[in-house]
């Protein structure tokens, strides 16, 4: 029997004959968006950057049946109860892309753990999937390349997102830095590589409003229905933004990236996709000497990704945040 994987092939799922290998092991990279968010679906380009945090699962195999899920992952407060329902949703679909069946005579133990702080707007839920999938793969010797576990993890987004493009588990399955593209008519994903001289600091702020992401388009599908001219202007002057970062990011030119990060910022914020907590986040990284800050990821909510290149600027950001009471990430873009 085979998966249904797309191009990528399709691997070998265990039929419940034979002993498995009795424990497996993934990993999954959290990610932000520098710019392009919000219109990914609409064709405008995103700069998606993984970071090094990640998300690690554990897969152990055992005789009897059923699943059983752990959820260790450290998190914003709520995030995880809040998206419970989701979570056993995605794990179900993963399982299904993989046609392993936990009510055979298998019990299959899931354990979520890892550095990644379980929050909106850094990638939680697509890096979980992306772990998940390398761990059964793991687990189960599926040998599926890593474009086959990118399409599984994807079907585990849907739960999530409902319509998700891929930007999230992309980033999170490969790494690295990349212009992330999708054709709105053939939902055909390009992604174009980019390589930094060396990695970037920054800092990600958790405002701690989770957003449920699934709720995005539909909000950016009647912003436009309300002002179609208005909503254009914005993604085309997303569309330009994004081009001129990009060559920024490839020129080393940090203080323009930063630049356009909050010039995008503006424009998400009048168009209602900020939230008054990430603006004030936004305000004390700049006053700090973030070279740039905005809202990242589904917007409304989540996290604030403030540029600070070098470690000193870095730490004087986050130690900001920090004795503000509010949970941060010292991080990189541009990471391996």
């Amino acid at each position: 029997m085979h998966s249904e994987l797309g191009r990528a092939g399709a691997p070998r799922a265990y039929d419940g004959g034979g002993t498995p290998p009795r424990t497996g092991r993934g990993f999954g990279l959290g990610k932000t968006i520098l710019i392009g968010d919000m219109f990914v679906y609409l064709g405008v380009p995103a700069i998606v950057s993984a970071i090094p945090q990640r998300t690690i699962a554990t897969v152990r195999v055992g005789a009897g049946g059923g699943l059983r899920v752990r959820d260790e992952r450290l998190e914003v407060p709520g995030y995880k109860a809040e998206k419970a329902e989701q979570q056993v949703g995605s794990i179900a679909e993963i399982l299904r892309a993989l046609e392993i069946d936990e009510d055979r005579a298998q019990t299959l133990e899931i354990t979520f753990g890892g550095d990644l702080i379980a929050g909106s707007g850094v990638g939680a839920s697509a890096a979980s999937c992306v772990a998940l999938v390398r761990a059964l793969n793991d687990a189960f010797g599926l040998g599926m390349s890593d474009a086959e576990v990118n399409h599984a993890a994807w079907r585990g987004e849907i739960s999530y997102h409902k319509r998700p493009s891929g930007i999230d588990n992309t980033a999170s399955c490969f790494g690295g830095i990349m212009v992330f593209r999708q054709d709105p008519e053939s939902q055909e994903n390009c992604v174009e590589r980019l390589v930094l001289e060396r990695p970037v600091k920054a800092v990600l702020v958790n405002s701690g409003v989770t957003v449920d992401t699934s709720t995005k388009r539909p909000f950016l599908e009647r912003l436009e229905r309300q002002d179609p001219a208005a909503f254009a202007s914005s993604r085309e002057a997303t569309r330009q933004q994004a081009a001129a970062m990009r060559d920024a990011l490839c020129a080393g030119r940090l203080e323009t990236v930063g630049d356009l990060m909050n010039e995008n910022h503006r424009l998400l914020d009048a168009m209602g996709l900020s939230h008054p907590v990430i603006v004030e986040l936004a305000g004390i990284a700049a006053s700090e000497g973030a070279l740039g800050a905005k809202v990242t990821g589904g917007g409304r909510g989540g996290y604030m990704l403030a540029l600070t290149p070098g470690a000193e600027l870095q730490e004087r950001v986050a130690s900001r945040f920090e004795g503000e009471g509010f949970t941060t990430l010292r991080t990189a873009i541009g990471a391996a």
